[in-house]
């Protein structure tokens, strides 16, 4: 049995969440849809939905007395976004979680081959015009018999690491809630494991979001243990790594280098130190660019409106309490 239902989509509105719209009140039997195009139609609004997509203000959250789910904007939305009034309200929040799943992965894998043939060093050479070849045996990792460590294998980090395995690294893995090994993992461990894993890694691969757990959860300590020869990859969430700790420890060759697509201050300051290292490769925050990426938002959101409709459960449902 379909249930009719007030669907809001809260401020502020582009041609592709209008879109949406349009494509929603068209597909979804029983719902009622409401587009608010600023904060005084979603105040008013707000007090009859019975599910909402967006940011919710906490203004706005003490009106919302039928809300019953409310879809968020982003996979891991900014800090801020899970305040403890939300936390605490009885509402279901769902994430877009899984759609980066093959444009991260491949992002990841050209950080690793970028790092493991010693591109960092010959990209600045070709741009000075300089011919300069190392020694045969130095500057490349055989990725056959080399060690991943993935932090986090959700969809990300599982398909990464089946990226990995087929070039014939060994992949093991820390996860917080994963109980079943994914294809390409070796050893899958608790978070608690981490700290006795990294002195195995010749990669380290963080793809956990920014929760009160993984906030600044890699620093000095943790880099202590890499091996000297090791990179460092961050493609899930700036907070997680203290960017500080991380410039001494790529200065001091307490580690061999990084490759980073997210930092703790975005964008990254001209002035910062992280731009003159040489043996760093730095993206700006694009690791998740590729095709198709808003028609699977749009699934997500048709899928859950549908199912909210219907009484069964939804896609990517959050753990308020750990923002993910």
């Amino acid at each position: 049995m379909t249930n009719q239902f007030n669907f809001l989509m809260l401020p502020p509105q582009t041609a592709i969440t209008r879109g949406w719209a349009d494509r929603l009140a068209h597909s979804v039997p029983g719902m009622n849809l409401i587009v608010a195009e600023d904060g005084a139609q979603a105040a008013s609004a707000i007090e009859t939905a019975d599910a909402a997509f967006g940011t919710l203000p906490p203004d706005l959250l003490t009106k919302a007395k039928r809300l019953r789910w409310l879809q968020a904007p982003m996979a891991a939305p900014p800090a801020g976004y899970y305040y403890p009034a939300l936390i605490e309200h009885p509402a279901v929040i769902t994430n877009f979680r899984e759609i980066y799943n093959d444009h991260i992965s491949a992002h990841i894998l050209a950080f690793v081959l970028a790092l493991a043939r010693g591109l960092h060093v010959f990209i600045p050479q070709q741009i000075r015009r300089e011919w300069r070849k190392p020694p045969e045996d130095h500057g490349v990792v055989p990725l056959p018999g080399a060690v991943a460590l993935i932090v986090g294998v959700g969809g990300i980090g599982a398909e990464t690491a089946r990226l990995l395995a087929a070039f014939g690294v060994r992949v093991l893995a820390t996860d917080a809630r994963r109980t079943d090994t994914p294809e390409g993992v070796a050893e899958l461990h608790r978070p608690e494991a981490l700290d006795s894993l990294l002195p195995q890694a010749d990669f380290v691969i963080l793809t956990v979001p920014h929760t009160p757990a993984t906030e600044g959860f890699f620093h000095r300590d943790r880099f202590a243990r890499m091996k000297k020869t090791a990179f460092f990859i961050n493609i899930g969430r700036g907070m997680t790594t203290r960017l500080d700790d991380l410039v001494a420890a790529l200065q001091s060759g307490t580690i061999a280098g990084a490759a980073l697509d997210v930092y703790e201050q975005e964008p990254l300051p001209q002035a910062h130190p992280l731009w003159g290292l040489p043996n760093v490769i730095l993206t700006p925050h694009m690791a998740g660019y590729g095709p198709h990426l808003n028609e699977r938002r749009f699934q997500i959101i048709q899928d859950n409106c549908r199912a909210f409709a219907d009484g069964r459960p939804l896609r990517n449902v959050v753990d308020k309490k750990n923002w993910f």
